[in-house]
């Protein structure tokens, strides 16, 4: 990407300094996460680091040195299809050990992973791997098929490596290939902390995805700042239920255990007759969740005398709306505390998070008394506050616009001045999110979210363009207007309505609708329910008001919407 504009960078430079404190200045030792990987191993050798759950309950077990040879390996297959420094690498694949060592082979390169959901449509994994520039993907054998297809929109994208059943002998075979290949790695261009790492796509107000830059800085110092204020040390696991495409799953349950010398138990799916099975088994202290599982969770009926529990601290809860009623009905069945917070994978990750010391009543007021779940005080590497639409830091309890600096703060938007302009115009990063703070008695500020000032709907953590599912419902004959309306729901956090007017003397059913978007659609983004009007709520500048038809979908706030197949 070219360079931005000088005024545009110093506005980026401040929104990532931490009272004061530019990212130049690191706050951590590492100058790479190879170099965290070599000092971890060094220190923790046969130590169990990695353990695996497939679906069908096959377990792998990989410790420090185990883990760090198979990286290698991986690492010099990729040098051998001329990955180096820089270069875009992909991964489509669902939660597997490979996924995390190709994650880390990349980074040992001073490469760019650039997560697949595979739950995303063939439109958007195409635009994916094109604007990346993607040059080498990772595809396990159930999609590669689909991949294959793809590869002719793919921009770039020259070598498909086949994981799992070799299934097509014309292209490259990981297991088959890593065999061959030496488990010694010597960078020849050792990374540095200002190397881009990751490269996310999430929704923005648009149709196309907006891809966040973060670097290999960004992720050493959220997954230090997420691993010393959940306290986790280096005997104690975490566990991942969470896709390993999400910035939660790879900053919480992978960097913050290595970096501070713990285990991961990593699971393909989650599963709620096996979450609290697992954490006994493995002895798991923290998991990290969204709201959907906690919902998920107190549905499941689970009978918890078999577990042995006691080394199991809290959970960790965030990436989508977290309602009083939810947490505090799931810490009365389930005796856990539930540590709330909040992040963008824009900042990396978590940019605050409850103290896990409160008082319980303490951790229950701030968690019901003002009507929505605080999600606590900014992580040490950051700073929050509340602004109004020109900048101004607003009062205690005023609503506004949460807006974040610090070293957790990405690298940029790649290839989208005008959205970077908009979005760090104070010298902050803007979230888009609406919020307010009340101060403790220490004189710290405790923040809520209350809602949106975008539009994006956030389903079971995963974010989704309404413009995107627009286009789609503006396709079918007979619509006059339709748009995507995100309602809140008890299972997902919220889920996506249509709210449809016809065409004068044309009739389309509900079903005619569903159908229409289940064609274009994968079910995650496709609507559940559509409402039929006339009248619609317009703003000043005739743009219309989704939020306000979100009541018109109150009736199926408990529902839990699934596939039929």
């Amino acid at each position: 990407m070219p360079e931005l504009p000088g005024p545009l960078q110093e506005k980026i430079n401040s929104a990532q300094t931490v009272n004061g404190v530019s990212p130049a200045e690191s706050l951590v030792p590492h100058r790479s996460i190879h170099a965290l990987l070599e000092d971890q191993v060094d220190r923790y050798e046969q130590k169990p680091f990695l353990v695996f759950y497939s679906d069908e309950g096959y377990r792998k077990e990989y410790s420090y040195r185990e883990f760090y040879e198979e990286v290698c390996k991986t690492a010099n297959l990729l040098r051998r299809f001329g990955i180096t420094r820089g270069d875009r690498v992909a991964s489509v694949s669902f939660n597997h050990a490979d996924v995390v060592i190709q994650y880390f082979a990349a980074f040992l390169l001073g490469a760019v992973v650039v997560p697949i959901n595979i739950g995303d449509d063939d439109r958007r994994i195409s635009f994916i791997l094109k604007n990346a520039g993607v040059k080498v993907a990772f595809v396990r054998d159930e999609f590669l098929e689909r991949a294959k297809q793809l590869r002719t929109t793919a921009g770039p994208l020259n070598v498909i490596i086949q994981v799992g059943k070799k299934v097509d002998p014309s292209l490259p075979h990981l297991e088959s290939e890593l065999v061959k290949i030496d488990a010694r790695f010597k960078a020849e261009q050792r990374p540095e902390r200002t190397d881009e790492a990751l490269i996310v796509y999430t929704s923005g107000t648009t149709g196309m995805p907006r891809a966040v830059v973060l670097t290999q800085y960004n992720l050493l110092v959220d997954a230090m700042a997420i691993a010393e204020w959940n306290r986790i040390a280096d005997d104690q696991r975490m566990m991942c239920v969470l896709p390993l495409h999400h910035v939660n799953g790879i900053v919480v349950t992978l960097m913050a255990p290595l970096y501070c010398g713990a285990g991961i138990v990593l699971n393909q799916r989650f599963h709620p007759e096996r979450f609290f099975e697992r954490i006994s088994i493995e002895k798991v202290s923290v998991v990290s969740v969204v709201p959907t599982i906690l919902q998920f969770l107190l549905h499941a009926k689970l009978s918890m005398d078999a577990y042995k529990l006691a080394h199991f601290r809290h959970i960790i809860c965030g990436a989508g709306p977290l309602t009083v009623e939810l947490a505090m009905k799931f810490e009365q069945e389930f005796k856990i505390p539930v540590i709330h917070g909040y992040g963008l994978s824009e900042t990396t990750c978590y940019s605050s998070l409850l103290p896990i010391d409160l008082p319980v009543q303490e951790h229950r007021q701030w968690m019901s008394k003002y009507g929505f779940p605080s999600i606590g005080v900014p992580l040490p590497v950051n700073e929050m506050s509340i602004h109004d639409d020109h900048g101004n830091e607003m009062a205690e309890g005023a609503k506004g616009e949460i807006v974040i600096r610090g070293h957790t703060v990405m690298k940029h938007y790649a290839q989208d001045p005008e959205v970077n302009e908009k979005t760090f115009t104070h010298g902050w990063f803007r979230s888009g999110d609406e919020g307010f703070f009340r101060y403790d008695e220490q004189g710290r500020k405790f923040f809520f979210i209350t809602g949106r000032m975008k539009e994006i709907i956030i389903r079971g953590g995963v974010n989704i363009s309404p413009y995107e599912i627009d286009e789609v419902l503006m396709k079918l004959p007979g619509v006059q207007l339709g748009f995507a309306v995100g309602f809140e729901n008890d299972w997902y956090g919220e889920e996506v309505g249509a709210y449809v007017t016809m065409k004068e003397n044309m009739e389309v059913s509900e079903h005619d609708v569903i159908t229409h978007c289940r064609r274009q659609l994968p079910f995650t983004k496709s609507p559940k329910v559509v409402l039929f009007g006339t009248g619609i709520a317009v703003t000043s500048t005739g743009k219309y008001q989704r939020s306000a038809c979100k009541e018109l979908f109150v009736q199926w706030k408990t529902v839990q919407f699934t596939e039929k197949k």
